[in-house]
């Protein structure tokens, strides 16, 4: 199984460390193309090695030839956003894993599309079980 990995980068880094623990996890059920994702020399400045119409290419064939896309969508990103809709528009299976926060709440735009499952969480164990839940219904 092909895995598409989104999470911010030039939104913001707060949540690499999930995004680290989330990416290895997901490794049992298949091939995450986007690993780069929980790169600690990757920071909120972007990918400085290439421009932006190739990051974007090569993002698109990745998203395109995925069978899945999982993402951490707590920290807003234009760019997240902009991979769940094109994921949505390719008739992806999408997996959007929300941290609960005080005075916060996940775009309505996520939130209210139906080809899109949410889990809110508050503990990292509970995405590790929605992730088994969602890979294990896939096959």
């Amino acid at each position: 199984m092909k895995i598409y990995f989104a999470g911010s980068i030039r939104g913001g880094r707060e949540h690499i460390e999930f995004y680290k623990k989330i990416i290895d996890y997901l490794g049992k059920y298949g091939e995450v193309l986007t690993e780069h994702i929980a790169d600690d020399k990757i920071t909120e400045n972007g990918e400085n090695k290439l421009t932006d119409s190739s990051i974007f290419k090569r993002d698109l064939d990745w998203l395109t030839s995925s069978d899945v896309v999982v993402a951490e969508v707590s920290n807003p990103s234009l760019g997240v956003g902009f991979e769940i809709a094109k994921a949505v528009d390719l008739k992806k299976k999408i997996l959007c894993l929300y941290k609960i926060q005080v005075n916060k709440r996940l775009s309505a735009m996520i939130a209210g599309c139906p080809e899109v499952r949410i889990k809110e969480y508050v503990e990292l164990g509970e995405v590790m079980a929605e992730i088994d839940d969602y890979m294990i219904a896939l096959r």
